[in-house]
């Protein structure tokens, strides 16, 4: 594999065994007992969906427990007219579904051109799809059936739902996810060969765990996408971490940066300025993960190119002390108040279409994915990763150990020679590549390499400003899936 990620060429794929036998598949006929409740349809500017709720155990695993929730899910069925069309399967990731299903135009698509029916799937404790209600964060004994392979039983559970149903008896299943979404699309094709006959994995880390990648890469690849817009602009948040630190020492330069940056909750501590550190890093991160080419709103409301517009107002390289953080406020703003529509600048979260903090409870147990830096080769502030505090920040946070490798145990990191039919795409603009697949695991199992691509940008809807390689990478999804049906039927 290639030392460095922008060395890569444009698009690597294998096509080699096109025509591979077709495995003869077994069907499961483990099916829970449910019942299936179906809500008003709702219209967005582009989709239609009928949301309906699926029960489904809180424990798959063990008899001692009993009890079910409802699981909510989308569903168009327009273009499903024949009988055993084939099933176009999002497998929900970190957030409300409708955010997936507004944000993945590549399935609504192509679902006409394939006769299929649509299904975005919500994961269990996000959005409405909370096994105890209220009470479903309440302690280790609620929050603890929050897990991947919980996670991935659950679709299982819904598909052999919808395959009870004669009309799709036979319907071959294609899954589809973005980022963790991505991570579950793999993996249930993984472990459930037998119910899932293909999936796309879009930007899907799936190695960024201990043991299997530097964790100093990802905060390398996010840095190249601010060099690359301007390396004084890298250089420029480099310095400023300590200037942050010189100017917040005392309360007058608080109250200043409080009053000149507008913020909500003004800094009065030390941990409020290292709060305000922590979001700035996250503001980098996400705005590496969306630079897109055209305006979105995926996180946040932002401009195309979000990068190249936050760079404009970092490239005087002589800026220090408070004219630099005046002018880092201003290319803050970019992402924080694009539309000019905040009043303040909050240091809460920098993802307001998430759930972030679920998602912090499986970081703590099983999604321990390892990230550094080294203020050397990238521009963030140094820190180091260390799993022992880690596991000591979560065990007082949640009361709950980490296991940074039972993922590796349960589903593979290496090894994966048996793996197939499944397209890892990924863009190399993104910092999760770093955990990516970037090479074939198989003839069917291949990596697509996107290097004018942030964040599963091949997943969302066709644009006029898509760069050509993602257009390219479609296609090769498009061949793929229409492979997988057919080796299916």
């Amino acid at each position: 594999m290639c030392t460095s990620l922008r060395t890569l060429p444009l698009l690597c794929v294998v096509l080699a065994a096109l025509c591979q036998s077709t495995v003869q598949l077994r069907l499961w006929d483990r099916l829970t007992e449910s019942q299936e409740v179906t809500h008003d349809v709702l219209t967005s500017p582009r989709y239609k969906y009928k949301t309906k709720t699926f029960d489904v155990r809180v424990d798959h695993f063990s008899f001692a427990i009993q009890d079910t929730f409802k699981l909510r899910y989308l569903v168009n069925d327009t273009w499903a007219e024949a009988d055993n069309a084939p099933i176009f399967f999002y497998t929900g990731n970190e957030g409300r579904i409708e955010v997936f299903a507004e944000n993945t135009g590549f399935m609504w698509e192509i679902a006409p051109q394939f006769g299929a029916l649509v299904v975005f799937a919500e994961h269990r404790y996000y959005g409405e799809s909370l096994p105890y209600g209220n009470r479903s964060f309440a302690d280790s004994q609620h929050l603890g059936y929050l897990t991947t392979q919980q996670a991935l039983a659950d679709y299982v559970d819904l598909i052999q739902y919808l395959r009870s149903q004669p009309k799709y008896k036979r319907s071959p299943t294609i899954v589809f996810g973005g980022s963790y979404g991505g991570m579950l699309s793999a993996w249930i094709r993984m472990k459930y060969p037998h119910i899932i006959q293909g999936a796309i994995a879009a930007s899907a880390p799936i190695l960024q765990f201990s043991g299997f990648v530097d964790c100093e890469a990802f905060s390398r690849i996010a840095t190249s996408d601010f060099r690359a817009s301007n390396p004084t602009c890298a250089q420029l948040i480099r310095k400023s971490w300590s200037t942050i630190t010189n100017v917040t020492s005392n309360d007058e330069g608080k109250k200043w940066l409080s009053d000149s940056w507008k913020f909500c909750e003004p800094l009065k501590t030390t941990e409020h300025v290292q709060a305000l550190k922590d979001i700035l890093s996250e503001i980098y991160i996400n705005l590496a993960m969306v630079n897109y080419p055209y305006n979105n709103n995926f996180l946040m409301p932002l401009p195309g190119y979000p990068i190249s517009v936050f760079c404009r107002h970092l490239t005087n390289a002589s800026l220090t002390g408070k004219p630099l953080l005046s002018a880092l406020y201003q290319a803050i703003s970019v992402y924080t108040n694009y539309t000019g529509k905040a009043s303040c600048f909050s240091t809460k979260t920098a993802d307001m279409e998430l759930d972030s903090k679920t998602w912090e409870y499986q970081a703590c147990t099983e999604m321990v994915l390892p990230i550094c830096a080294d203020g050397i080769n990238d521009m963030f502030e140094p820190v180091e990763w260390n799993l022992t505090d880690y596991n000591n920040t979560c065990f007082k946070k949640y009361s709950v150990s980490s296991k940074p490798y039972l993922i590796c145990e349960e589903y593979g990191c290496k090894n994966f020679s048996n793996v197939t039919n499944i397209n890892f795409s990924n863009g190399l603009l993104d910092p999760w590549s770093s955990g990516g697949v970037l090479r074939n695991l198989s003839s069917s199992a291949v990596a697509i390499l996107i290097p004018d691509a942030a964040h599963h940008l091949d997943l969302r809807e066709s644009n006029r400003n898509d760069p050509y390689s993602v257009t390219l990478a479609r296609k090769f999804h498009k061949y793929s899936i229409r492979k997988w049906i057919e080796e299916h039927q």
